[in-house]
């Protein structure tokens, strides 16, 4: 098993990473904004208005993912 980490070769860390690591952080991003909606108590438009705002390049990432499995790469 030379070469491996944990019988996983370094394109499988990286997939796995990229997929649900970066996942995860993205989700924590949410949570982020949403208790900054909450403490600032900004309404309904602000909250929208955050989240447009703060989460915009999340959508880019996502649209990646669907797009390689869309096209099987």
């Amino acid at each position: 098993m030379e070469g491996t980490i944990f019988g996983l070769t370094e394109a499988q860390i990286t997939e796995l990473g990229m997929t649900y690591g970066v996942g995860g952080l993205m989700l924590l991003m949410v949570f982020i904004v949403a208790h900054l909606a909450w403490t600032s108590k900004v309404g309904k438009f602000g909250t929208f208005v955050l989240f447009l705002g703060l989460t915009f390049g999340l959508v880019g990432f996502i649209a990646k993912y669907f797009i390689q499995h869309s096209l099987k790469i």
